[in-house]
């Protein structure tokens, strides 16, 4: 008898898609922090360049695995009442994590999350590349993961 995790299904991209909203505009009050530090400010857009760039690009690398595994989901998931979860329901672990943020990259080609949408929309568990490859879901925060148990008798 084996045990296969197709009991729970995740959360769709509209909820997904207010939380990477919800990101982006830290990520912008984030950057525009670096760019007051560095004085590359006008009005309301920023740059940032050298070793601000850097900094603020190993920022929002970290920013997701950090708060996903830490905290269960970035700021705009917890804003949605979201969480990150391994398809068993267990916590992520850090594995996971830095594969669901290296995948990221590709499920946001080619632009604005387009094939991840596509990806969550196609799959029946709703999930993109990162939570197929990593094994993991995104859930309402109260969600019970559930496992459904099949086999051969």
């Amino acid at each position: 008898m084996s045990s296969d995790v197709t009991g729970t299904v995740g959360v769709g991209v509209g909820p997904r898609a207010v939380a990477i909203i919800i990101d982006a505009i830290l990520f912008y009050i984030v950057g525009y922090i670096f760019a007051l530090i560095s004085g590359d400010t006008s009005g309301i857009s920023f740059s940032v360049d050298g070793a601000p760039a850097c900094l603020y690009f190993l920022v929002a690398i970290a920013y997701y695995p950090l708060m996903e595994v830490l905290l269960g989901g970035t700021v705009g998931k917890m804003v949605m009442g979201l969480k990150v979860v391994k398809e068993d329901g267990s916590p992520l672990d850090w594995g996971a994590g830095i594969i669901r943020t290296l995948l990221r990259i590709i499920d946001a080609l080619p632009a604005f999350y387009l094939l991840g949408a596509i990806l969550v929309w196609t799959s029946p568990r709703k999930q993109r590349l990162g939570d197929r490859v990593a094994k993991t879901l995104v859930v309402k925060k109260g969600a019970v993961v559930t496992q459904a148990v099949s086999g051969q008798f």
